[in-house]
């Protein structure tokens, strides 16, 4: 690796950092009107789940990977969103959900499935006349699944390349990232769910690193988080 590399991998990592840090400290600040904002009826749907999703959803994970693709010229192509390989990884992520299906089975806490149950809005979104219901769906899906899936490849891709590994299952991108997902959904102690979280976080990375092929990190997001 050049050195002109190294200072662009830190360079982006440090300002998608520094991105999500900010949009989370301007969420904490206007929580309670961005919350009145949220359940206001007389907004429309669409535009409330817009602007919920753009500037909060996609501000935390999505908006400082996209600048940083945009600075250096990379496609999102180039993280992994081809068809290479794409069956083997969607199979092989769907089996990295498996301990924490099988864990929320026996707490008695799965539910009919409904991709975005647990986002704040979707039960509103569902109830919802045609075409904004399908609008406001479709604003979920992207930033609520495609982004929040996403945002880990891209992370985990360039640390991984700055801190490189020479054990096969060791990924120190994969690793920080899933130990960033428990701190941000507040699964941090010695549990059973840290311990499925974990799995189904590092290893659909390490997936992603064995196929070439992100599709399965960015389904999981869409079709299975929040969805049970």
């Amino acid at each position: 690796m050049t050195k002109q590399r190294k200072r662009q991998l830190i360079v982006d990592l440090v300002l998608i950092t520094v991105i999500t840090f900010v949009v989370l400290a301007i969420i904490v600040l206007i929580g309670d009107r961005m919350n009145d904002f949220t359940y206001d009826q007389s907004i429309n749907i669409v535009i409330r789940v817009a602007v919920i999703g753009i500037c909060g959803q996609f501000g935390v994970a999505g908006l400082g990977i996209s600048i940083a693709c945009l600075i250096r010229k990379e496609k999102f192509t180039g993280f992994g969103l081809t068809v290479k390989n794409l069956i083997p990884a969607i199979l092989l992520s769907s089996a990295c959900c498996v301990p924490d299906f099988l864990y929320n089975l026996y707490r008695g806490d799965v539910q009919a499935w409904c991709p975005f149950r647990e986002v704040n809005m979707t039960a509103e979104v569902l109830t919802s006349p045609f075409p904004y219901n399908i609008l406001a769906y479709l604003i979920t899906a992207v930033c609520w699944g495609f982004f929040e899936g996403f945002n880990y490849v891209v992370i985990r891709d360039k640390v991984s390349e700055l801190f490189p590994s020479k054990y096969r299952f060791l990924d120190w991108g994969a690793l920080i990232c899933a130990l960033m997902c428990l701190a941000i959904h507040g699964a941090i102690g010695v549990n059973l769910s840290m311990v499925v979280t974990f799995i189904l976080i590092y290893g659909m990375l390490i997936v992603r690193k064995e196929t070439g092929n992100a599709w399965g990190c960015v389904l999981i997001f869409m079709a299975y988080w929040n969805a049970l």
